[in-house]
Protein backbone atom coordinates (compact mmCIF):
# COMPACT_ATOMS: atom_id res chain seq x y z
CA UNK A 1 0.00 0.00 0.00
CA UNK A 2 2.83 2.38 0.87
CA UNK A 3 4.57 1.70 -2.43
CA UNK A 4 1.34 2.40 -4.31
CA UNK A 5 0.98 5.75 -2.53
CA UNK A 6 4.54 6.65 -3.42
CA UNK A 7 3.96 5.71 -7.06
CA UNK A 8 0.76 7.78 -7.17
CA UNK A 9 2.55 10.74 -5.61
CA UNK A 10 5.37 10.48 -8.17
CA UNK A 11 2.87 10.22 -11.00
CA UNK A 12 1.07 13.30 -9.66
CA UNK A 13 4.34 15.27 -9.49
CA UNK A 14 5.31 14.22 -13.03
CA UNK A 15 1.84 15.13 -14.31
CA UNK A 16 2.01 18.56 -12.62
CA UNK A 17 5.44 19.24 -14.18
CA UNK A 18 4.19 18.12 -17.60
CA UNK A 19 1.08 20.34 -17.34
CA UNK A 20 3.22 23.32 -16.27
CA UNK A 21 5.58 22.77 -19.21
CA UNK A 22 2.64 22.50 -21.62
CA UNK A 23 1.04 25.69 -20.26
CA UNK A 24 4.36 27.53 -20.61
CA UNK A 25 5.11 26.28 -24.13
CA UNK A 26 1.56 26.94 -25.33
CA UNK A 27 1.43 30.46 -23.86
CA UNK A 28 0.34 31.99 -27.16
CA UNK A 29 -2.78 29.77 -27.05
CA UNK A 30 -3.65 29.51 -23.37
CA UNK A 31 -2.83 33.05 -22.20
CA UNK A 32 -5.31 34.88 -24.49
CA UNK A 33 -8.05 32.39 -23.54
CA UNK A 34 -7.41 32.81 -19.80
CA UNK A 35 -7.34 36.60 -20.09
CA UNK A 36 -10.50 36.54 -22.21
CA UNK A 37 -12.35 34.54 -19.54
CA UNK A 38 -11.10 37.01 -16.92
CA UNK A 39 -12.31 40.00 -18.96
CA UNK A 40 -15.67 38.33 -19.61
CA UNK A 41 -16.15 37.83 -15.88
CA UNK A 42 -15.39 41.53 -15.30
CA UNK A 43 -17.52 43.08 -18.06
CA UNK A 44 -20.47 40.67 -18.08
CA UNK A 45 -22.65 42.87 -15.78
CA UNK A 46 -22.22 45.75 -18.26
CA UNK A 47 -23.27 43.61 -21.20
CA UNK A 48 -26.24 42.21 -19.29
CA UNK A 49 -27.42 45.74 -18.49
CA UNK A 50 -26.99 46.82 -22.11
CA UNK A 51 -28.85 43.75 -23.43
CA UNK A 52 -31.93 44.92 -21.53
CA UNK A 53 -32.17 48.02 -23.74
CA UNK A 54 -30.60 46.99 -27.07
CA UNK A 55 -29.98 43.92 -29.28
CA UNK A 56 -27.44 41.38 -28.04
CA UNK A 57 -24.90 41.97 -30.82
CA UNK A 58 -24.99 45.73 -30.26
CA UNK A 59 -24.56 45.19 -26.50
CA UNK A 60 -21.53 42.96 -27.11
CA UNK A 61 -19.90 45.46 -29.46
CA UNK A 62 -20.52 48.39 -27.13
CA UNK A 63 -19.15 46.40 -24.19
CA UNK A 64 -16.02 45.62 -26.21
CA UNK A 65 -15.59 49.26 -27.18
CA UNK A 66 -15.76 50.33 -23.53
CA UNK A 67 -13.34 47.55 -22.53
CA UNK A 68 -10.84 48.44 -25.26
CA UNK A 69 -11.00 52.13 -24.34
CA UNK A 70 -10.25 51.37 -20.67
CA UNK A 71 -7.46 48.87 -21.41
CA UNK A 72 -6.03 51.09 -24.15
CA UNK A 73 -5.99 54.08 -21.81
CA UNK A 74 -4.04 52.16 -19.16
CA UNK A 75 -1.55 50.78 -21.71
CA UNK A 76 -1.14 54.24 -23.27
CA UNK A 77 -0.48 55.68 -19.81
CA UNK A 78 2.28 53.12 -19.24
CA UNK A 79 3.81 53.82 -22.66
CA UNK A 80 3.63 57.58 -22.05
CA UNK A 81 5.26 57.30 -18.63
CA UNK A 82 8.14 55.10 -19.77
CA UNK A 83 8.61 57.21 -22.91
CA UNK A 84 9.15 60.32 -20.77
CA UNK A 85 11.54 58.37 -18.53
CA UNK A 86 13.46 57.27 -21.62
CA UNK A 87 13.66 60.83 -22.98
CA UNK A 88 14.95 62.08 -19.63
CA UNK A 89 17.50 59.26 -19.57
CA UNK A 90 18.94 60.23 -22.95
CA UNK A 91 18.93 63.92 -22.08
CA UNK A 92 20.95 63.16 -18.93
CA UNK A 93 23.10 60.35 -20.28
CA UNK A 94 26.29 62.09 -19.14
CA UNK A 95 25.04 62.19 -15.54
CA UNK A 96 24.22 58.49 -15.65
CA UNK A 97 27.67 57.77 -17.06
CA UNK A 98 29.36 59.83 -14.35
CA UNK A 99 27.36 58.17 -11.58
CA UNK A 100 28.11 54.73 -12.96
CA UNK A 101 31.79 55.62 -13.19
CA UNK A 102 31.82 56.74 -9.56
CA UNK A 103 30.10 53.55 -8.49
CA UNK A 104 32.63 51.53 -10.51
CA UNK A 105 35.55 53.33 -8.87
CA UNK A 106 34.09 52.76 -5.41
CA UNK A 107 33.50 49.06 -6.07
CA UNK A 108 36.95 48.65 -7.60
CA UNK A 109 38.48 50.34 -4.57
CA UNK A 110 36.76 47.79 -2.35
CA UNK A 111 37.99 44.75 -4.23
CA UNK A 112 35.51 44.39 -7.13
CA UNK A 113 38.08 44.31 -9.94
CA UNK A 114 35.51 43.85 -12.74
CA UNK A 115 33.65 47.06 -11.89
CA UNK A 116 36.00 49.27 -13.96
CA UNK A 117 35.60 47.05 -17.02
CA UNK A 118 31.82 47.19 -16.66
CA UNK A 119 31.88 50.98 -16.36
CA UNK A 120 33.77 51.28 -19.67
CA UNK A 121 30.95 49.50 -21.50
CA UNK A 122 28.10 51.52 -20.01
CA UNK A 123 27.01 54.07 -22.61
CA UNK A 124 23.96 55.42 -24.42
CA UNK A 125 23.97 52.52 -26.86
CA UNK A 126 23.43 50.09 -23.99
CA UNK A 127 20.43 52.11 -22.78
CA UNK A 128 19.12 52.30 -26.37
CA UNK A 129 19.16 48.50 -26.64
CA UNK A 130 17.32 48.29 -23.33
CA UNK A 131 14.60 50.69 -24.46
CA UNK A 132 14.32 48.88 -27.80
CA UNK A 133 13.69 45.68 -25.86
CA UNK A 134 10.91 47.40 -23.89
CA UNK A 135 9.43 48.69 -27.17
CA UNK A 136 9.43 45.17 -28.64
CA UNK A 137 7.65 43.88 -25.55
CA UNK A 138 4.96 46.55 -25.94
CA UNK A 139 4.44 45.58 -29.58
CA UNK A 140 4.04 41.96 -28.47
CA UNK A 141 1.52 43.12 -25.87
CA UNK A 142 -0.50 44.88 -28.59
CA UNK A 143 -0.83 41.70 -30.66
CA UNK A 144 -1.70 39.76 -27.50
CA UNK A 145 -4.51 42.23 -26.73
CA UNK A 146 -5.91 41.87 -30.26
CA UNK A 147 -6.10 38.08 -30.00
CA UNK A 148 -7.63 38.35 -26.52
CA UNK A 149 -10.24 40.82 -27.80
CA UNK A 150 -11.38 38.30 -30.44
CA UNK A 151 -11.83 35.61 -27.77
CA UNK A 152 -13.73 38.09 -25.57
CA UNK A 153 -16.20 38.96 -28.33
CA UNK A 154 -16.86 35.30 -29.14
CA UNK A 155 -17.15 34.45 -25.45
CA UNK A 156 -19.60 37.25 -24.68
CA UNK A 157 -21.86 36.00 -27.48
CA UNK A 158 -22.00 32.54 -25.88
CA UNK A 159 -22.34 33.31 -22.15
CA UNK A 160 -26.13 32.91 -22.11
CA UNK A 161 -26.00 29.76 -24.26
CA UNK A 162 -23.32 28.18 -22.08
CA UNK A 163 -25.29 28.95 -18.90
CA UNK A 164 -28.42 27.30 -20.34
CA UNK A 165 -26.43 24.23 -21.37
CA UNK A 166 -25.05 23.89 -17.84
CA UNK A 167 -28.54 24.18 -16.40
CA UNK A 168 -29.73 21.38 -18.71
CA UNK A 169 -26.99 18.88 -17.87
CA UNK A 170 -28.23 15.41 -17.01
CA UNK A 171 -26.19 15.51 -13.83
CA UNK A 172 -27.98 18.44 -12.23
CA UNK A 173 -25.53 18.65 -9.33
CA UNK A 174 -22.61 19.17 -11.73
CA UNK A 175 -24.38 21.93 -13.61
CA UNK A 176 -25.51 23.59 -10.38
CA UNK A 177 -22.00 23.41 -8.96
CA UNK A 178 -20.44 24.99 -12.06
CA UNK A 179 -23.09 27.72 -12.27
CA UNK A 180 -22.77 28.63 -8.57
CA UNK A 181 -18.97 28.51 -8.63
CA UNK A 182 -18.80 30.49 -11.87
CA UNK A 183 -21.09 33.22 -10.54
CA UNK A 184 -19.06 33.43 -7.32
CA UNK A 185 -15.78 33.61 -9.24
CA UNK A 186 -17.14 36.38 -11.49
CA UNK A 187 -18.32 38.38 -8.46
CA UNK A 188 -14.91 38.03 -6.80
CA UNK A 189 -13.08 39.00 -10.00
CA UNK A 190 -15.21 42.14 -10.26
CA UNK A 191 -14.53 43.08 -6.66
CA UNK A 192 -10.83 42.31 -7.05
CA UNK A 193 -10.49 44.61 -10.05
CA UNK A 194 -12.57 47.33 -8.40
CA UNK A 195 -10.41 47.31 -5.27
CA UNK A 196 -7.19 47.06 -7.28
CA UNK A 197 -8.25 49.98 -9.49
CA UNK A 198 -9.17 52.18 -6.53
CA UNK A 199 -5.85 51.41 -4.82
CA UNK A 200 -3.93 51.99 -8.06
CA UNK A 201 -5.53 55.41 -8.51
CA UNK A 202 -4.81 56.32 -4.89
CA UNK A 203 -1.21 55.06 -5.10
CA UNK A 204 -0.54 56.90 -8.36
CA UNK A 205 -1.97 60.15 -6.98
CA UNK A 206 0.05 59.96 -3.75
CA UNK A 207 3.27 59.06 -5.59
CA UNK A 208 2.71 61.97 -7.99
CA UNK A 209 2.10 64.38 -5.07
CA UNK A 210 5.15 63.14 -3.16
CA UNK A 211 7.58 63.27 -6.10
CA UNK A 212 6.26 66.72 -7.06
CA UNK A 213 6.63 68.03 -3.50
CA UNK A 214 10.15 66.58 -3.16
CA UNK A 215 11.30 68.44 -6.27
CA UNK A 216 11.79 65.37 -8.47
CA UNK A 217 11.48 65.72 -12.19
CA UNK A 218 9.03 63.47 -14.10
CA UNK A 219 6.53 63.59 -11.21
CA UNK A 220 3.57 62.93 -13.52
CA UNK A 221 5.38 60.04 -15.20
CA UNK A 222 6.20 58.46 -11.82
CA UNK A 223 2.56 58.77 -10.79
CA UNK A 224 1.39 57.16 -14.04
CA UNK A 225 3.91 54.30 -13.69
CA UNK A 226 2.95 53.73 -10.04
CA UNK A 227 -0.75 53.62 -11.03
CA UNK A 228 -0.20 51.06 -13.80
CA UNK A 229 2.40 48.93 -11.97
CA UNK A 230 0.15 48.58 -8.92
CA UNK A 231 -2.01 46.15 -10.92
CA UNK A 232 0.85 43.62 -10.67
CA UNK A 233 1.22 42.55 -7.01
CA UNK A 234 4.70 42.67 -5.44
CA UNK A 235 6.64 43.04 -8.72
CA UNK A 236 4.83 46.18 -9.88
CA UNK A 237 5.22 48.18 -6.63
CA UNK A 238 8.89 47.10 -6.47
CA UNK A 239 9.55 48.51 -9.95
CA UNK A 240 7.54 51.67 -9.17
CA UNK A 241 9.71 52.19 -6.07
CA UNK A 242 13.15 51.27 -7.40
CA UNK A 243 13.05 53.33 -10.62
CA UNK A 244 12.27 56.73 -8.99
CA UNK A 245 14.90 56.00 -6.32
CA UNK A 246 17.58 55.45 -8.94
CA UNK A 247 16.58 58.56 -10.86
CA UNK A 248 16.53 60.59 -7.62
CA UNK A 249 20.12 59.51 -7.06
CA UNK A 250 21.04 60.79 -10.53
CA UNK A 251 19.06 64.02 -10.26
CA UNK A 252 20.08 65.11 -6.75
CA UNK A 253 23.50 63.37 -6.72
CA UNK A 254 22.85 62.52 -3.06
CA UNK A 255 22.43 59.07 -1.61
CA UNK A 256 20.64 60.60 1.39
CA UNK A 257 17.94 62.04 -0.87
CA UNK A 258 17.68 58.76 -2.76
CA UNK A 259 17.30 56.87 0.53
CA UNK A 260 14.59 59.33 1.61
CA UNK A 261 12.69 58.80 -1.67
CA UNK A 262 13.07 55.03 -1.37
CA UNK A 263 11.80 55.03 2.23
CA UNK A 264 8.79 57.26 1.51
CA UNK A 265 7.76 55.31 -1.59
CA UNK A 266 7.96 52.05 0.35
CA UNK A 267 5.76 53.53 3.08
CA UNK A 268 3.22 54.57 0.42
CA UNK A 269 3.23 51.12 -1.17
CA UNK A 270 2.97 49.40 2.23
CA UNK A 271 0.01 51.50 3.35
CA UNK A 272 -1.74 50.93 0.03
CA UNK A 273 -1.09 47.22 -0.47
CA UNK A 274 -0.76 45.85 3.06
CA UNK A 275 -3.05 48.09 5.10
CA UNK A 276 -5.79 49.78 3.07
CA UNK A 277 -6.40 47.19 0.35
CA UNK A 278 -7.05 44.20 2.68
CA UNK A 279 -9.50 46.30 4.70
CA UNK A 280 -11.39 47.44 1.60
CA UNK A 281 -11.44 43.97 0.05
CA UNK A 282 -12.53 42.31 3.31
CA UNK A 283 -12.70 38.57 3.89
CA UNK A 284 -14.26 37.95 0.47
CA UNK A 285 -10.87 38.13 -1.24
CA UNK A 286 -8.77 36.99 1.71
CA UNK A 287 -5.91 34.78 0.52
CA UNK A 288 -2.72 33.67 2.23
CA UNK A 289 0.02 36.26 1.42
CA UNK A 290 2.51 33.40 1.02
CA UNK A 291 0.30 31.82 -1.65
CA UNK A 292 -0.23 35.18 -3.36
CA UNK A 293 3.53 35.70 -3.64
CA UNK A 294 3.98 32.18 -4.97
CA UNK A 295 1.21 32.65 -7.55
CA UNK A 296 2.71 35.93 -8.80
CA UNK A 297 6.21 34.50 -9.30
CA UNK A 298 5.01 31.12 -10.56
CA UNK A 299 2.83 32.59 -13.31
CA UNK A 300 5.45 35.25 -14.06
CA UNK A 301 7.89 32.38 -14.62
CA UNK A 302 5.44 30.70 -17.01
CA UNK A 303 4.02 33.71 -18.88
CA UNK A 304 6.15 36.73 -17.99
CA UNK A 305 4.43 40.04 -17.17
CA UNK A 306 0.92 38.83 -18.23
CA UNK A 307 1.36 35.88 -15.88
CA UNK A 308 2.35 38.14 -12.99
CA UNK A 309 -0.87 40.08 -13.51
CA UNK A 310 -3.21 37.10 -13.89
CA UNK A 311 -1.61 34.96 -11.16
CA UNK A 312 -3.69 36.29 -8.26
CA UNK A 313 -7.05 36.14 -10.13
CA UNK A 314 -6.28 32.53 -11.08
CA UNK A 315 -5.47 31.78 -7.45
CA UNK A 316 -8.75 33.34 -6.30
CA UNK A 317 -10.65 31.35 -8.93
CA UNK A 318 -9.01 28.10 -7.87
CA UNK A 319 -9.72 28.63 -4.18
CA UNK A 320 -13.32 29.60 -4.97
CA UNK A 321 -13.81 26.35 -6.87
CA UNK A 322 -12.40 24.45 -3.90
CA UNK A 323 -14.72 26.30 -1.51
CA UNK A 324 -17.81 25.22 -3.49
CA UNK A 325 -17.04 21.49 -3.31
CA UNK A 326 -17.33 19.64 0.02
CA UNK A 327 -14.32 17.41 -0.74
CA UNK A 328 -11.95 20.34 -1.32
CA UNK A 329 -13.43 22.99 0.97
CA UNK A 330 -10.61 22.40 3.43
CA UNK A 331 -8.12 23.69 0.82
CA UNK A 332 -9.94 27.03 0.59
CA UNK A 333 -10.10 27.27 4.39
CA UNK A 334 -6.42 26.38 4.76
CA UNK A 335 -5.21 29.09 2.37
CA UNK A 336 -7.79 31.77 3.13
CA UNK A 337 -5.30 33.74 5.22
CA UNK A 338 -7.96 34.31 7.91
CA UNK A 339 -8.96 32.56 11.10
CA UNK A 340 -12.25 30.62 11.20
CA UNK A 341 -15.06 32.45 12.95
CA UNK A 342 -14.81 30.36 16.11
CA UNK A 343 -11.02 30.60 16.35
CA UNK A 344 -11.09 34.31 15.55
CA UNK A 345 -13.56 34.95 18.36
CA UNK A 346 -11.49 32.94 20.81
CA UNK A 347 -8.31 34.74 19.79
CA UNK A 348 -10.02 38.10 20.25
CA UNK A 349 -11.19 37.14 23.75
CA UNK A 350 -7.71 35.87 24.67
CA UNK A 351 -6.15 39.12 23.51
Amino acid sequence: MDSQKVIRALIGIIAAIAIGAAVSLAQSIFAPVVFALFVIAIVWPLQRALQAVMPKLAAVLLTMVVTLVVVGSIVSLVVWGFAHVGQWTFANAARFQALYGQAGDWLEGHGFVLAGLMAEHFDVRWMLRLLQGVSSSLHGLASFLIVTAVFVILGLLEVDIFARQLARLRRAETGGFMLAAGADIAAKMQKYMLVRTLMSIATGAVVWAFTLASGMELATAWGAIAFAMNYIPFIGPFVATLLPTFFALVQFESWQMAAFVFLCLNVIQFLSGSYLEPRIAGKTLAVSPFLVLFAVFFWAFLWGVPGAFIGVPLLIAGLTLCAHHPATRWVADLFSGTLPAEAEGAATEAA
